[in-house]
């Protein structure tokens, strides 16, 4: 088990250190200008080795995201209450910690990885890909009927759309105190909507 654990570790480190190294270069010079074989040899691995860790070019950008990716369906599957209520607590502790995912962070580093993303299009159309298995996770974890894909896209939604809010208000250059009620309020809207609309199963009242 040791031996396994570590050989893990060391694919965990190499995952990070290369996508690091690609994210570094391509906010220097632009996605579009740094090729794969650039960023192996920064990365002093041969071409087909960074390819078995990240498939597409894309996907050394989107790891720094990717422990996010079913992360609703976690919290439900953890929660002991409502699973929209378990989601709602969920976001607003994120905002409470300013969690990047919330969109609520002035990191001059998140800024710049958030501008990467959203300002290239292939990582745009690469994120909807995490976000389409997000959802799937999310509509197992809530029972996997109608009922609960209709209820997950409209979580994802909403996460992700305050996400997007607190990120545009932060980058246009509004302190983070001063968006963070504005933002703690919108969620707290934005999810009351869900429990009101949504199947009595999945809310968070019990009437």
């Amino acid at each position: 088990m040791s031996e396994i654990g570590l050989r893990e570790r060391k694919k965990q480190r190499m995952y990070q250190v290369v996508s690091d190294i690609a994210i570094g270069l391509f906010l220097e010079k632009g996605f579009d200008a740094v090729s794969v074989a650039e960023v192996a040899a920064a990365a002093e691995i041969s071409k087909p080795t960074l390819f078995r860790y990240f498939p597409a070019k894309e996907d050394l950008v989107l790891h720094r995201i990717a422990d996010h990716e079913g992360e609703a369906a976690r919290v439900v599957a953890e929660a002991e209450d409502e699973p929209v209520e378990a989601l709602r607590r969920h976001f607003l502790q994120g905002l409470e910690r300013c969690d990047p995912v919330t969109g609520l962070n002035d990191d001059p580093r998140v800024l710049a990885f958030h501008r990467l993303l959203y300002g290239t299009p292939s990582l745009v159309a690469r994120a909807h890909t995490h976000q389409e298995r997000s959802e799937a996770a999310l509509a197992e974890a809530l029972g996997g009927d109608l009922d609960a894909r209709l209820a997950a896209g409209q979580i994802m939604a909403v996460r992700r759309i305050l996400a997007m809010e607190n990120w545009r208000r932060i980058a246009a250059g509004e302190p983070v105190e001063d968006v963070r009620a504005d933002a703690v309020a919108a969620a707290e809207r934005a999810f009351g909507w869900l429990a009101a609309g949504l199947p009595p199963s999945l809310r968070g009242d019990t009437e």
